[in-house]
């Protein structure tokens, strides 16, 4: 009776299992024994038991039950335990009680410990450049990304354009006088630099080779000039993402409402957008921001940086 009551844990979780089409459990050898004892007593012909014979290298075997969903309910009337709310519950509590002997078991035979090391290397940290026509919302996906992911460093871009409403010195941009950019040039400590609708805009160094060091992922934000100027800085080891809107006419819509540009500023934005839309195939990844979906919009750009994590050939930026 005291073999059948220690058993009785087993034999409920494996009912239960069986409902679910699990069909082994690890025993110790003489359960078998218990096993074909209880079924006997309790009168029970169309079960199957079947037990693996133990190896000499390990006290654990595995036994296998067959019935049918009606014999199954029925026997399972017959354990009265209360322990175990569910088949992965009698799963857990019966392989737990084996698993650090398999374990040693394994060890022996392999002739040394298994590993606890991750399998997989570490990611490299990544630098990532998103690009796209002015008024596609560049500056509003950047802002939403590094809500979501505070680990990557936006790199922030030095102007000499006039701060817009609601802009942040440091945040946004660095602004500067032209004087101060020039000075910045001729000290060779931009990455990339160019003269935009009359401004010159440029990426410091000083925060890209600090974050670098640290193993920090970095996201820059470019023009196409800029783009292609880290381009040819990175090679293929940087990572190129282009942002467009979901049509012309809903880019130009985005540009009228913003009430910042005169007609002849529009045109020209108009025209070098589609200049700049021609150059998608020099990009990597390419990523509509339709209006209103910001949302969806970040969240395939982080579904594009975790699979460049997961690369088994690792891009490796170095500056």
């Amino acid at each position: 009776m005291t073999g059948l009551t220690t058993f009785l844990p087993f034999l409920r979780g494996t009912l239960l299992g069986l409902k679910l089409g699990v069909r082994q459990r690890h025993v110790l050898p003489d359960s078998h024994r218990i096993v074909e004892a209880s079924l006997a007593r309790a009168h029970v012909q169309c079960f199957s038991l079947r037990a693996c014979r133990a190896s000499k290298a390990s006290d654990a075997s595995t036994v296998c039950v067959e019935s049918s969903g009606r014999s199954l309910e029925w026997l399972a009337s017959k354990t009265p335990i209360r322990s175990y709310a569910s088949s992965a519950d009698a799963m857990n509590a019966t392989v737990s009680s084996s698993k650090s002997q398999v374990l040693k078991e394994l060890e022996k035979v392999l002739g040394s410990p298994l590993d606890t090391q991750p399998q997989a290397p570490p990611p490299n940290p990544l630098v990532v450049v998103i690009s796209g026509p002015s008024g596609v919302g560049k500056d509003a996906v950047i802002k939403r990304l590094q809500e979501i992911r505070n680990e990557i460093h936006f790199v922030v871009t030095a102007t000499t354009r006039p701060k817009r409403p609601g802009e942040v010195e440091g945040v946004d941009y660095y602004f500067m006088s032209k004087p101060e950019f020039l000075d910045l040039i001729a000290r060779n400590e931009l990455i990339e630099h160019a003269l935009v609708y009359g401004d010159y805009k440029g990426v410091p160094k000083k925060q890209v080779r600090e974050c670098m060091s640290t193993g920090q992922d970095v996201l820059l934000r470019l023009d196409i000039q800029g783009a292609a100027t880290v381009r040819k800085l990175f090679g293929q080891e940087a990572v190129f993402i282009f942002l467009v809107a979901e049509s012309e006419v809903a880019l130009v819509e985005r540009l009228v409402e913003r009430k910042t540009e005169s007609i002849d500023k529009l045109l020209v934005r108009v025209a070098t957008a589609r200049e700049e839309v021609k150059h998608i195939n020099e990009f990597d990844y390419v990523v509509v921001n339709a209006d209103g979906q910001l949302e969806r919009t970040v969240s395939h750009l982080c579904s594009i940086i975790d699979a460049e994590k997961a690369r088994v050939q690792q891009r490796h930026a170095q500056f």
